[in-house]
């Protein structure tokens, strides 16, 4: 099976987990690995699943997942595929579900699409290799949302077995 993972990453979280799908599915599967941006010429029709990963900043996914989306919607539609949104809102437990994530929720009203799969990781606060607005604003976010404030760390909350068993669940879909 030829299955194509395309992401949208704006530290690197969600890339670090589209390598880890990679892994995973490549153990039975012929997979490509693409940042969404480098998807242009791609020949999409030829794959027989096609997952797609996409991080959130400051409560928004980035245009061209949206754009993605709406240029090869039909394609989508045609082919078995998945989607996952990594956000730091899904470290709380009541909001780590596709169900309960704001962000999954917005996305698919804004898209208007129906991925076969969807999931929602937690991602990563990496204070000391963000730009000073980054690290600030952030830090602030992580204040009023009862959330790592120490500047000088960096605090991963990605659940690697959530990550394995959405991988297990892509590969099982026909």
């Amino acid at each position: 099976m030829k299955i194509l993972i395309l992401y949208s990453s704006t530290d690197g979280q969600t890339k670090n987990i589209s390598y880890k799908i990679q892994e995973i599915l490549s153990y039975k599967n012929d997979v490509e690995l693409f940042p969404i941006e480098g998807s242009i010429g791609l020949d999409l029709r030829s794959f027989s699943k096609i997952i797609i990963g996409a991080s959130i900043r400051y409560g928004k996914h980035k245009p061209e997942v949206y754009n993605f989306i709406k240029m090869n919607k039909q394609i989508l539609n045609e082919t078995k595929n998945a989607f996952f949104s990594v956000n730091v809102v899904a470290r709380k437990k009541e909001k780590n579900t596709p169900q309960t994530n704001p962000y999954i929720k917005k996305f698919l009203k804004i898209s208007n699409w129906k991925p076969d799969i969807i999931d929602v990781f937690a991602g990563k606060v990496d204070y000391p290799s963000y730009g000073f607005f980054d690290k600030y604003i952030i830090r602030l976010i992580m204040f009023i949302t009862n959330g790592p404030t120490n500047i000088t760390k960096s605090y991963e909350f990605t659940d690697w077995n959530k990550v394995e068993n959405f991988a297990k669940e892509v590969d099982l879909v026909s």
